[in-house]
């Protein structure tokens, strides 16, 4: 049986960094055979593709020491962010309700109209209750419904007041009004940077520090036992530690305890799945400008799109697609080749392409789970189980060990901050 201090479950991005901080014995378990979890870097002859659209903001200058300034400037872009919605045939600046001006005249007067009639509460029930609070009954049904619908793929009274936490762009009349004269919408990633080898890179830089022998590959946890401070591999192998870092998802993890409670949580959490397309075509679009675009019309089968040669100053059309489902739908092959036929029509149909446009290299991910959905009563009793593991000496931490919203950044901060505690 190996002994270990430290074993983290997981080698993305959070049990890297997790590992990058520790000063302790330690080793990484990982399902895969590299690391990098969701954040991994596909080259397709002149594409370069990420799993899903990575883009880096570094407001920790600590990280972005450790990042941005150990490569070249030559290894990456710095890019101001140009994100709009599609619109009834057109596109409007992203984010809607801080735009509504640019709507036709009829439709703006009805937006105005209901936000300054909005009846906000103390305390709202859900997502779709503070959504017609905050901004009226137009602004909701024009985009914020139907365009989370597509995302979460999920009814939006299922979710928590505060889903998205400080990702949601918030806006209060004044704003609004006041970026109707001066154009001053503002949000936490106005300027991304992104290196021309993919966000991989970002791994690359993590496993630099972290020594061969230290990751297992091909190797994932079948059981936990909490009280002994044991797991079982997939091959048999069990290992005992004194401090357990989990990054997979809280669900999984739960189930791998073989505790009763924490198997009848797991199957109340929900979340959506995305398919992801990334598509690379043999010449430019007119769209050649734009960092990424919403698509809140149900007759679209994308919820967005993301344009990787905008980004990297590319000659060619090289795009990621996504496009949300519930938790229990099954995403089979047939599925996917129907959603890729329905996502080049819609490409058409949008005018990104036409009929000259020849798709020259695609390939598609599942996320499962992609976005988890937060509901208050579920978090609470995620909080406590939480707190009953930390006791012993078992931490659940990242996107999906946390069972949150985060950025990249928060992860890696989070990750970074329970290493030196």
């Amino acid at each position: 049986m190996i002994k270990v201090k430290n074993l983290i479950i997981g080698a993305g991005i959070s049990g890297l960094t997790y590992a990058n901080y520790i000063n302790d014995d330690y080793l990484i378990i990982e399902k895969e055979d590299s690391a990098g979890g969701y954040c991994k870097t596909i080259i397709e002859g002149d594409y370069i593709w990420d799993y899903a659209g990575h883009f880096f903001h570094f407001k920790e200058e600590e990280f972005k020491k450790k990042f941005i300034d150990s490569l070249d400037a030559s290894q990456y872009v710095t890019k101001d962010k140009k994100t709009y919605i599609y619109y009834n045939n057109s596109l409007i600046d992203y984010p809607f309700q801080m735009n509504i001006h640019e709507l036709p005249k009829e439709e703006f007067i009805a937006c105005l109209y209901d936000l300054f009639n909005k009846k906000e509460k103390e305390k709202y029930d859900n997502f779709l209750d503070m959504l017609y609070g905050k901004f009226g009954a137009s602004i909701v049904e024009k985009f914020l419904k139907p365009y989370n619908e597509k995302l979460y793929a999920c009814d939006l009274k299922k979710l928590d007041v505060d889903a998205m936490g400080r990702f949601f762009p918030y806006a209060d009349l004044k704003a609004i009004i006041e970026n109707m004269k001066n154009g001053s919408s503002k949000s936490y990633n106005d300027t991304f940077l992104y290196p021309k080898k993919g966000a991989q890179v970002i791994i690359d830089i993590l496993l630099t520090k972290i020594p061969k022998e230290k990751i297992k590959l091909n190797a994932f946890v079948k059981s936990i036992d909490l009280k002994n401070k044991t797991v079982v591999l997939n091959d048999g192998e069990k290992i005992e530690y004194e401090r357990l870092i989990n990054t997979i998802p809280f669900n999984q993890f739960l189930k791998l305890t073989n505790n009763k409670e924490y198997s009848d949580l797991s199957d109340k959490l929900t979340y959506n799945q995305v398919l992801v397309f990334n598509l690379g075509f043999d010449k430019k679009s007119s769209f050649n400008k734009e960092s990424w675009i919403y698509f809140p019309d149900k007759d679209i089968n994308f919820y967005r799109v993301g344009f990787y040669d905008n980004i990297l100053n590319g000659e060619k059309l090289s795009m990621y697609i996504e496009i949300g489902y519930a938790k229990d739908y099954q995403i089979t092959k047939e599925e996917i080749k129907r959603q890729l036929d329905l996502t080049l029509s819609n490409l058409k149909k949008v005018g990104i392409t036409d009929d000259s446009f020849n798709l020259k290299a695609e390939m598609s991910i599942v996320m499962n789970p992609a976005y988890v959905h937060i509901d208050t009563k579920n978090n609470l009793k995620i909080k406590e189980i939480m707190a009953i593991l930390a006791q012993n000496n078992v931490y659940s931490i990242g996107r999906y060990g946390g069972w949150t919203y985060c950025s990249m950044e928060d992860c890696m901060l989070e990750a970074k901050n329970l290493a030196q505690k």
